[in-house]
């Protein structure tokens, strides 16, 4: 009788701390292969073609998602901004307001969100095909690391690009709210040059491409580690790549936080 309460309690705590459990097996995976891929990343053979091959996946064949969300976004933000300051008579703060929150917030995030929504998926589906279909083992076979092979072009590829796509997106996004600013709503271009000269510094750029660069970081970590762990077929590809982006787009809003607390207090 006592063996079968304590065999019970047992299965209720384990099914109790079983979701943690596996969130930190998850993330202690992410981490580990993470450090792994950083290793192989200053270790010979170089492999220049994978590289740009993974630039352009991740950098070129995203300018135009990133772009058409980016002059939306800017679009959206200026009308917003006309007609909430129209009330105080302030709409020659348009330009400078919309610059700041796209540089600091809107085109890090965003970009990075698209980012990890048609590469980062991709990365996940890919390798996750790769590892059911044992190519992955047939790489390692033929005594190739499949770490450096695989993932560590996909980490610099990001890295590397999503800042770039966050430049683009906040440039875009700024030819879109002069267009509804000043085109559209009449408001003046030289007023509208100005509020930008005036609010937007040099932190404010920082800030965005700091951001952006840590979120390409953890699109990549995120997305490899869930792929290059892929497993149950085809439908374990798909759990892996469902997981990839989702992970990654909370993984980014909660450190987006955490990076504009620090950068704002001057920590970083």
């Amino acid at each position: 009788m006592g063996r079968a309460r304590a065999s019970n309690s047992a299965k209720w705590l384990a099914a109790l701390f079983a979701p943690v459990l596996s969130a930190l097996a998850n993330v202690g995976h992410i981490v580990s292969l993470t450090l792994r891929t950083l290793f192989w990343l200053v270790r010979p053979p170089y492999r220049p073609g994978q590289l740009l091959a993974q630039m352009n996946f991740v950098g070129v064949e995203s300018l135009f998602i990133v772009g058409l969300t980016g002059i939306f976004s800017g679009m959206v933000v200026a009308l917003q901004t006309t007609y909430a300051l129209r009330a105080f008579s302030a709409e020659g703060r348009v330009g400078g307001i919309v610059a700041v929150s796209l540089t600091r917030e809107v085109a890090p995030v965003f970009a990075a969100i698209m980012v990890s929504a048609r590469a980062g998926s991709a990365m996940a589906a890919e390798l996750g095909n790769m590892r059911v279909t044992e190519q992955i083992d047939a790489i390692t076979t033929m005594g190739i690391s499949a770490v450096q092979y695989l993932l560590a072009p996909r980490m610099i590829a990001c890295v590397v690009m999503v800042p770039l796509l966050c430049v683009l997106y906040a440039t875009v996004g700024m030819a879109g709210a002069y267009l509804v600013a000043v085109v559209w709503l009449g408001g003046d271009p030289g007023v509208f040059a100005q509020s930008v000269r005036d609010l937007v510094v040099v932190d404010d750029l920082k800030m965005g491409v700091i951001k952006a660069t840590v979120f390409g970081f953890i699109i990549s970590a995120v997305s490899c580690r869930h792929g290059f762990y892929a497993s149950g077929g085809a439908k374990g590809v798909g759990v892996a790549t469902t997981r990839a982006v989702v992970e990654t787009c909370v993984a980014i809003l909660v450190v987006n936080y955490v990076l504009t607390q620090l950068l704002l207090a001057g920590t970083l």
